[in-house]
């Protein structure tokens, strides 16, 4: 039911000692099919790397109803990205979503 993809980008080791493991949860709209999605995902992996992100996984939750309608849209693709990263750069992750029309919602978690 669930999809899972893994990225492994090796870093130093003192780079590694500042990291810490956060997860997104990214809502996106239904309009993706599954090629249009995983080539989204890839891309939003792509841009985490220019920020000396590691150890990125993602798995695609799939499509749901939403329990409100947002942007007046009842259905969207649930993405979960797991990876560890500097604190520094949590904020510009963010600005990358709250840019891209295509997402609905996302959380940060700190794990």
């Amino acid at each position: 039911m669930y999809k899972y993809y893994r990225f492994n980008v090796t870093k130093n080791y003192k780079i590694m000692s500042v990291l810490k493991k956060y997860e997104i949860m990214i809502l996106l709209t239904e309009e993706f099919n599954d090629s249009e999605l995983k080539t989204w995902v890839f891309n939003y992996a792509k841009n985490l790397r220019k920020f000396n992100v590691c150890d990125i996984s993602v798995i695609s939750r799939g499509k749901h109803n939403l329990a409100y309608s947002i942007n007046n849209r009842v259905k969207g693709n649930y993405i979960q990205l797991n990876f560890s990263s500097m604190p520094k750069y949590i904020n510009n992750f963010s600005n990358i979503l709250k840019m891209d029309s295509q997402v609905l919602r996302f959380l940060v978690f700190n794990k």
